[in-house]
């Protein structure tokens, strides 16, 4: 039963969540901070779409921290959203999946294409703990000046370093240099910059 997995541990399923350790992503509480992340990217996605001039408030109540000068091209996918840091002048081309269930830092002057997945989520691989709901997350970090090509997935735990262009398509499962380039799947660097 998934509640014997945190007998003694008087901790919510979010503060488990936030601490990196496993918890149920179906508790109430954060079924409804998800609720209102999802409410808050369809309003900030129908504001874009029409030139609204509250867009750019939307995004800024969605996400924990927005840089001055940020691009996000709707739509946006998230799991909180309360997770995620942009830093200024940072572009984001469409369908960003930022699953923030541990904390997403996105550096300033970062250009991130279309259909990037950033995934700090992760499940057990025991089978038992998988089918009893139970998950954790660990931080991603992208940092300044970084380049993520068309359709780049980056994996639980990794950091990107500063000046670092990862290709399109590439899967990122462990950490970037700065200033190389990373292609492939799994990405590798292949050079420095």
């Amino acid at each position: 039963m998934a509640d014997d997995y945190f007998a003694g541990d008087p901790r919510t399923q979010r503060e488990r969540m936030l601490a990196g350790d496993p918890y149920l992503a179906d508790d109430p509480d954060l079924e409804t901070r998800m609720a209102r992340a999802a409410a808050l990217a369809v309003r900030y996605h129908r504001e874009s779409v029409a030139g609204d001039e509250g867009a750019r408030q939307s995004l800024a109540d969605l996400v924990g921290e927005l840089g001055e000068g940020v691009t996000v091209r709707p739509p946006l996918f998230v799991d909180y959203g309360e997770n995620i840091s942009i830093g200024p002048r940072t572009f984001i081309n469409y369908n960003l999946t930022a699953l923030d269930v541990a904390p997403i830092r996105i550096g300033a002057d970062c250009q991130i294409g279309p259909n990037v997945q950033l995934l700090t989520p992760q499940h057990p691989l025991e089978p038992q703990a998988r089918r009893d709901k139970l998950e954790s997350a660990k931080p991603i970090t992208i940092g300044d000046n970084v380049w993520l090509g068309g359709g780049v997935i980056i994996c639980p735990g990794v950091t990107i370093g500063d000046d670092s262009v990862v290709g399109a398509g590439a899967v990122v499962v462990r950490d970037i240099p700065p200033r190389s380039l990373a292609v492939g799947n799994p990405a590798r660097v292949i050079r420095s910059l």
